[in-house]
C-alpha cells in the first residue's frame, strides 16, 4: 500500500511539474513561430449550432459582421428552438428561403428550410428538427461549401483577425485540425487582442477565467508542443472539412467535442497519415460565455465530466492500444484518468477508511500531502499564468490587481476543492444519466457592454 501511494503521489507531482515548465518559450517548436503567408484566402464555413439561444444571438451575429476576411460563410443551425432563436436570426439578418443541395455524406435530422441573409449574403440559417449539437453541427457540415470549418458555440466570438490567422496556419497541408485560443466573454474589453478585465464580472466567472487561462496557456500549450491534443476547444475547433466527412463526423454523445478530436488523432495515428497534425493556434483569439451562477456551473462541469468519461469508454481500444506509442493516449489515461479521477477517489477513501475504521498515520500523511500538493501547485499555476498571458500580449488593468489576488486565494483554498467534487460527481453521474442540461445565457450585449 505504501508503495502504491509513493507511486500515485509522484505521479500528481510529474504532470503539473511536466507541464509548467514545457509550456515555457524555451521549449517552442518551429510550427508555433513560422508564418506561411499565403497568396490566397482558403475558403471557411463557420458553423454554429443554436438550439434557445436567444439570450445571445445578437453578440453572435455582430461578431460575424465584423470578422476581417473575404471568403468565409456563417451557418447557423436552428436545431429545433422553442424560443425566439429563429425570430431574431431573422431580425437581425433579413432571412430569405434559398436552395442548398446537401453531400448526403454524414446523417443526422431532417432538414426543414435554408434561408440566406438578404443583410449579409454570407450568412445562412439551416432550419431542423432537433436532433442534439452533434446532430446539428453533422448538418452543418453537410450543406457547408468551404474547405475548412470552424464550429462555435452561439456564445463565442472572433477576434476580428481570428480567421486570418487560421488561414496562415492551414496553408500547412499536413495540419488538418486546430483549436483557437479562448478568453472569458465577460472579461472581454474594447482592446480584445491585448487587454482583459475582471471589473464587472463576479468571483464565480473570475474564478472560471483563471481555469482557462491556465487550460489554455499552460496545460494546452503544452500537450500541443507534445501533440498530445485530445480536446480541441467545442468553443472554437477548426478542421479540414474532408477529414470530418472521412472520419464520420461528429457521434451523438454527451462528449462530442473531444469524440472528434479523438476521432481525428485516431485517424492522424495511422502509419500512412503520420504526417498529419492536430495543432493549438496561439494567435486566433475566441471569447466565449462562462456560467455566472453555481447551479449553471454544475451543469456545465458536470458535462465535460460526462464527455470525459463517456470518449474513455468509447475510445478505449484506441486508447490503450496506443497508449506508448501516441502522446494523447498516454495522457488521457496516464495524467487525465490517473492523476485527476483516480487520484481524488483514493483519497476521499483514505479518508474514509482512516476516520471511521482503522487511524493509520501513513494514510493521514497521503491526504495532508495531497492536499498540500492541490494548494501549492495551483497557486504555482496561478502565478504563471498571469505571466504567461503577459508574454503572449495580454495584460490586466493595475486596477484588477487586488480582485486577482482575493480570486487566487479562492481558487486555491475553494475552488480547487470544488473542482474535485464536480470531476468525482460527473464520473459516476455518467453511469447513471448520460444527458445533459442547457447552462443559462445571461442575455447581455457583449457588442456593447465591455470594459474599456
Amino acid at each position: 500500500m505504501e508503495l502504491f501511494l509513493i507511486v500515485l503521489f509522484y505521479l500528481c507531482l510529474f504532470f503539473p511539474v511536466l507541464h509548467l515548465l514545457h509550456c515555457l518559450p524555451w521549449f517552442a517548436v518551429q510550427e508555433e513561430k513560422e508564418k506561411n503567408n499565403p497568396d490566397k484566402e482558403k475558403g471557411i464555413s463557420i458553423l454554429i449550432p443554436c438550439y434557445n439561444e436567444a439570450g445571445i444571438i445578437e453578440t453572435s451575429v455582430n461578431s460575424m459582421k465584423s470578422l476581417a476576411y473575404q471568403n468565409f460563410e456563417v451557418i447557423y443551425v436552428n436545431d429545433g428552438s422553442t424560443d425566439s432563436t429563429f425570430k431574431l436570426l431573422n431580425k437581425f439578418l433579413n432571412l430569405e428561403k434559398c436552395w442548398r443541395m446537401p453531400l448526403n455524406k454524414l446523417d443526422h435530422q431532417e432538414v426543414e428550410s435554408i434561408y440566406q441573409s438578404k443583410i449579409c449574403p454570407n450568412i445562412f440559417v439551416v432550419n431542423k428538427v432537433n436532433g442534439g449539437k452533434a446532430d446539428a453541427l453533422n448538418a452543418g457540415i453537410e450543406f457547408s461549401s468551404k474547405e475548412i470549418v470552424i464550429t462555435l458555440d452561439a456564445d463565442t466570438v472572433l477576434t476580428e483577425s481570428a480567421l486570418t490567422t487560421v488561414n496562415d496556419k492551414f496553408d500547412d497541408e499536413n495540419v488538418v485540425a486546430a483549436g483557437g485560443m479562448v478568453h472569458v466573454l465577460q472579461t472581454k474589453t474594447k482592446n480584445p487582442l491585448s487587454r482583459l478585465s475582471i471589473s464587472r464580472a463576479n468571483i464565480l466567472v473570475r474564478v472560471q477565467m483563471l481555469d482557462f487561462l491556465k487550460a489554455f496557456y499552460i496545460t494546452k500549450i503544452s500537450l500541443a508542443r507534445f501533440q498530445g491534443l485530445a480536446i480541441i476547444s467545442g468553443a472554437f475547433g477548426i478542421f479540414n472539412k474532408n477529414l470530418l466527412i472521412e472520419v464520420g463526423g461528429y457521434r451523438s454523445s454527451v462528449g462530442e467535442d473531444i469524440d472528434i478530436t479523438l476521432k481525428i488523432q485516431r485517424y492522424i495515428s495511422k502509419k500512412k497519415n503520420k504526417k498529419k497534425r492536430v495543432i493549438l493556434i496561439d494567435d486566433a483569439i475566441g471569447y466565449t460565455e462562462l456560467p455566472e451562477t453555481w447551479r449553471d456551473l454544475f451543469k456545465q462541469r458536470i458535462r465535460w465530466q460526462k464527455g470525459y468519461v463517456d470518449c474513455l469508454i468509447y475510445f478505449l481500444p484506441f486508447l490503450v492500444r496506443t497508449l506508448f506509442t501516441r502522446s494523447v493516449s498516454f495522457f488521457y489515461i496516464i495524467e487525465s484518468f490517473t492523476v485527476a479521477v483516480f487520484a481524488g477517489y483514493v483519497t476521499l477513501g483514505i479518508f474514509i477508511y482512516s476516520a471511521v475504521i482503522n487511524f493509520s498515520l501513513t494514510l493521514l500523511s497521503f491526504i495532508i500531502l495531497y492536499l498540500l500538493y492541490i494548494v501549492l501547485f495551483n497557486f504555482i499555476y496561478d502565478l504563471l499564468v498571469l505571466k504567461q498571458v503577459k508574454r503572449y500580449g495580454f495584460s490586466f488593468h493595475k486596477k484588477d490587481r487586488f480582485r486577482l489576488f482575493i480570486t487566487i486565494v479562492y481558487d486555491i483554498f475553494v475552488h480547487r476543492f470544488v473542482t474535485m467534487y464536480f470531476v468525482m460527481f460527473g464520473s459516476i453521474a455518467y453511469f447513471f444519466n448520460k444527458d445533459w442540461k442547457k447552462v443559462a445565457r445571461t442575455g447581455r450585449n457583449y457588442g456593447t457592454d465591455v470594459a474599456s
